[in-house]
């Protein structure tokens, strides 16, 4: 008989553990549940609110810095590409050639006698000029070419799909187009002009190299203008 008491009493504790067992099993099971089955929180009114309203800063300190960015990039008095934005576009456009195999041309044209126009009508004459120039431009270029401001008197071009005869060609109508320029300041009729020279871009090509390719081929066009005139 005490050896029946004893295994009623070890399987009563045995039962007691197996339970205690199952319910740490279950407490190990709802704590490790994944997120997609728990109990979702409510969002309170007030913070939807709030995140829309974050959402609404956001997007709008977004635009602020997008608009900030095309001001630092342009040219405030010809509504053009400053030096920064046309290095930028520069490089943009050459990863783009070496990517794709395509090919593109860049021009630099330093125009003449803008420092004498500035000495003796003003900046506002000089401005007047600068406009002009950039208009005879727009007027020989397609849209999806890229002109910008280098600095002063010097402007670059950015030309898509041309060989190098073609640009050699497209900057030559170019310095036409700026020589056919005329304006009157104080009663005198005034013309002015422009040297190009041109870089072809291609797989190899570097932005910086490339300005530095066009800027010397400009010095030397100026150069045979001189000697032309």
């Amino acid at each position: 008989m005490p050896i029946k008491k004893k295994t009623k009493a070890t399987a009563s504790k045995t039962a007691k553990r197996r339970n205690r067992g199952v319910a740490a099993r279950k407490v190990v099971r709802a704590r490790t549940a994944p997120a997609s089955v728990r109990q979702p929180q409510l969002v309170s009114d007030g913070a939807k609110q709030t995140i829309r309203r974050l959402k609404a800063q956001l997007t709008e300190a977004e635009r602020q810095i997008e608009a900030l960015q095309a001001l630092s990039d342009t040219d405030f008095l010809l509504d053009i590409l400053n030096r920064r934005g046309l290095e930028r576009e520069l490089r943009r456009s050459i990863a783009y050639i070496k990517r794709y195999h395509a090919s593109a041309a860049l021009i630099v044209l330093d125009v003449d006698r803008l420092k004498p126009i500035n000495d003796a009508y003003g900046h506002a004459a000089g401005d007047q000029v600068l406009r002009a120039i950039v208009a005879a431009v727009l007027s020989q270029v397609r849209s999806s070419d890229v002109i910008g401001r280098l600095g002063g008197d010097e402007f670059a071009v950015l030309l898509w799909n041309l060989s190098e005869t073609d640009a050699k060609a497209k900057a030559a109508l170019l310095e036409q187009a700026i020589d056919r320029l005329a304006f009157v300041f104080g009663g005198s009729t005034i013309t002015t002009g422009a040297s190009a020279g041109v870089a072809i871009l291609g797989p190899h090509a570097e932005a910086g190299k490339a300005l530095e390719e066009a800027d010397s081929a400009m010095y030397v066009r100026k150069a045979q203008r001189r000697h032309e005139a």
